[in-house]
């Protein structure tokens, strides 16, 4: 969330944060070594008297079924607990529009509204611009955890971003809003002729993943193709692709852009992600 209130010029807003090592933003790193934000604690348990101390207008956060008594003691003690799920939202300037809503509760509306239609015109020109390719690549995305692959399902927001930039996914005619849970065997099945390899987590290279892996070895892409993290913007644990990036939907698809048609944008540099060597 932290992405939507920076992009908004709205750091000096907030007062208190959970789990800052998470956080890329420096404005908001800077603001909590000067004390003026201060840590709350983890998504696995809140500080609820320092929160509470504090005494904050809101609180913006996810729902976590397991703190709703946690939340009722706040809401009792004055505060408003305001739950967004823009992380559910899987159409890309779906997820951009939740700016607007934090416009709203931050008193920043019109720039809110400039900034969604600016990355919306964007996004769409980009679309526009990838239309234009001659070749329309087939693309695997994500990773194995232990023995299983989550595999992105067709209805996913990185589904929107492949076909978008004008590529095709493996997963492209599954209906699913969410991950897939797939073996080695029945991933190896679909990736065949599979020439890039997105989101491919945030391994610092090849032999790295391998090492994960060695099941890796057996694809082709791996050997031949062309694999991408999404370590672009990345320092210790926190991740801009998460931040910045649930905004900036327009640098996303140009990043995907790059990567399948980089003829189409010769001049452009990835933001987000990295060609894994």
């Amino acid at each position: 969330m932290a992405g939507y209130i920076s992009e908004l010029g709205a750091e000096n807003l907030i007062i208190g944060v959970s789990s800052p090592e998470y956080i890329y933003s420096d404005k908001i790193q800077n603001l909590l070594k000067e004390g003026k934000i201060q840590n709350v604690g983890s998504e696995q348990k809140y500080d609820v008297e320092k929160i509470i101390s504090m005494k904050p207008d809101a609180i913006f956060t996810n729902h976590i079924a397991s703190f709703d008594n946690t939340y009722e003691l706040l809401k009792n003690n004055g505060i408003q607990v305001i739950f967004l799920d823009e992380y559910m939202e899987q159409k890309p300037l779906e997820k951009t529009a939740y700016i607007k809503l934090f416009g709203e509760f931050l008193g920043k509306e019109k720039e809110a509204e400039t900034k969604y239609q600016e990355v919306e015109k964007n996004y769409n020109d980009l679309k526009q611009l990838a239309s234009k390719a001659k070749e329309k690549p087939l693309v695997l995305a994500n990773e194995m955890y232990g023995d299983v692959w989550y595999l992105p399902g067709g209805n996913t927001s990185v589904a929107h971003y492949i076909s978008d930039a004008n590529a095709n996914y493996v997963m492209k005619d599954n209906k699913d809003e969410k991950a897939l849970t797939m073996s080695f065997e029945e991933v190896y099945a679909k990736a065949g002729g599979v020439q890039y390899w997105v989101n491919a987590g945030s391994h610092a290279s090849k032999k790295e993943m391998l090492g994960m892996n060695p099941f890796y070895g057996k694809l082709d892409v791996f050997n031949k193709g062309k694999l991408y993290t999404i370590a672009g913007k990345e320092k210790l644990k926190a991740n801009d692709f998460f931040e910045s990036g649930v905004v900036r939907a327009d640098l996303i698809l140009k990043d995907y852009i790059k990567i399948f048609h980089p003829e189409l944008l010769p001049d452009y540099q990835l933001t987000y992600m990295k060609e894994l060597e």
